[in-house]
């Protein structure tokens, strides 16, 4: 079964950052540059927070609010959220569902080496049931039903 380091090892480009001190709306920038749903926060090299697509929509709501010129500190979540690389795909789901969030980073020897998306752990789900359903297909062949045949004892 697959672990959380296994499926980082499926993705590219590695954690998407920015600056603490970054404006909204250059962090919207470079989220939208990248196509991701969630940038982690740095200052000084360390992660210190997490902000999401559904931040933005909570922001926005915010009276006051305004992309140009908020800063991303003001509007992080601190709160983050993590789970060891040795994880497998269903403590990862559920986490994911027990905690009801869409980024999960990855943690090694103290240190984030990714970040997974509940999307990531629905495809390596999949993934999974069908190499099960393959493997349960090739052990049960059409061959066997066809060349079954019942005798009645005498």
């Amino acid at each position: 079964m697959e672990t959380a380091k296994d499926m980082l090892g499926d993705k590219t480009g590695g954690l998407v950052t920015v600056p603490a001190g970054t404006t909204v709306y250059n962090t919207l920038k470079k989220m939208n540059e990248r196509r991701v749903g969630a940038i982690l926060v740095t200052r000084d090299k360390a992660v210190v927070g997490i902000w999401t697509e559904r931040d933005l929509m909570r922001n926005a709501l915010t009276e006051g609010f305004d992309a140009k010129t908020g800063l991303i500190d003001d509007y992080m979540t601190t709160d983050l959220v993590s789970a060891p690389h040795t994880d497998t795909v269903y403590n990862l789901m559920d986490k994911f569902l027990g905690r009801r969030i869409r980024h999960l980073l990855i943690e090694e020897n103290g240190e984030y080496i990714g970040m997974i998306s509940g999307g990531d752990v629905m495809k390596c789900v999949i993934h999974d049931k069908d190499a099960e359903l393959r493997q349960l297909n090739s052990m049960v062949s059409w061959d066997y039903y066809e060349n079954w045949k019942w005798t009645p004892e005498k």
